[in-house]
C-alpha cells in the first residue's frame, strides 16, 4: 500500500526549476496527498513558481517575514506538520529543505511513527539529512531530468552536475554492510543491503556516483561479484551480492 505522504516545502530555500522532478520523485515513494510550500509571496523573487504551483496542484500558503533576520516561513511549515501529523491523515512526510532548522521536526516526526523523506540540495546540513529515513539531492533529480530529455531529442546535455567519487570511505561502508547481511557462504540479498544502507547513512543514492541503481554500481567496484539467481517461484531474478576472497600470492 502506498504512504499518504504530506509534501512541505520550503519556498525560500528551494529553486523553482526542480519543482517537477521532486514531484515525479516522490510519486516513487507514495501519493503526496497534502501538497504545500511556504514563503512570503508579496517578494518578487516568488512570482516565478506561480505557473509551477498550479500545473502541479501545490498550495501556496502566505508567511509574512515579521523580523528581519528571523526565518517565519519554517516556523508556519513546522507548525502546519504537527498539526498535520495529529490530524492522523497521512502516514509519511516529505520536507523539502536545505535548511538545517527541520532537523529537529524530521526527528519529531519520525519518533511519531511517521517515515520521513527529505529532499534539497547538497549544501544541506548533515545532521537535517541523517534525521530522515531517506534524503535525496535536488541537483541529481535535475540531471536524471535532463539526461532523458537529451536521449528523446538527440542533443547533447548542456548542463553539467558533478557526480560523487567513488571512495575508500564508499567501498568500505558497503563491505560492512555486505558482512553485516551475509550468509555463511558469504552472500547477501541485495535487497536487503540497499536498505540497510539507506539506514546507515540517509543520502546514500546510487544516482550520487552515476548510475541509476544499486547493481551497476555495484558491480563497478571489482572488489565485489554479483550472483543472479531464480526466484522460487521461477518468476523473478534475485541478485545476491559478496566481497571477494582476497588471493593470496604464492613464494
Amino acid at each position: 500500500m502506498d504512504l499518504k505522504l504530506a509534501v512541505l516545502i520550503d519556498g525560500d530555500n528551494i529553486p523553482s526549476a526542480y519543482v517537477k522532478e521532486m514531484m515525479e520523485e516522490i510519486a516513487k515513494y507514495g501519493n503526496p496527498t497534502i501538497k504545500r510550500i511556504y514563503g512570503d509571496w508579496t517578494k518578487p523573487h516568488l512570482s516565478k513558481w506561480k505557473n509551477i504551483l498550479l500545473q502541479n496542484a501545490i498550495t501556496p500558503i502566505q508567511q509574512y517575514g515579521y523580523t528581519t533576520g528571523k526565518n517565519a516561513t519554517d516556523s508556519a511549515m513546522i507548525i502546519d506538520a504537527m498539526d498535520i501529523l495529529y490530524s492522523e491523515k497521512v502516514n509519511g512526510f516529505c520536507l523539502v529543505s536545505s535548511d538545517s532548522d527541520f532537523t529537529r521536526l524530521a526527528t519529531r516526526l519520525r519518533e511519531a511513527g511517521m517515515t520521513v523523506f527529505g529532499i534539497g540540495e547538497k549544501k544541506t546540513p548533515n545532521p537535517f539529512i541523517v534525521a530522515c529515513d531517506k534524503f535525496i539531492y535536488i541537483e541529481i533529480l535535475k540531471k536524471q531530468s535532463d539526461e532523458n530529455e537529451a536521449e528523446s531529442t538527440g542533443k547533447k546535455s548542456s548542463e553539467k552536475t558533478s557526480v560523487d567519487k567513488i571512495t575508500p570511505k564508499v567501498i568500505n561502508l558497503i563491505s560492512t554492510t555486505i558482512s553485516d547481511l551475509a550468509d555463511d557462504d558469504g552472500w547477501a540479498f541485495l535487497g536487503d543491503v540497499g536498505s540497510l544502507l539507506l539506514k546507515k547513512q540517509p543520502n546514500f543514492d546510487s544516482r550520487n556516483f552515476g548510475f541509476q541503481k544499486l547493481t551497476p554500481l555495484i558491480k563497478s567496484i571489482k572488489r565485489f561479484e554479483i550472483d543472479g539467481r531464480i526466484s522460487s517461484r521461477g518468476k523473478f531474478k534475485l541478485i545476491y551480492v559478496r566481497i571477494k576472497e582476497k588471493r593470496t600470492k604464492k613464494i
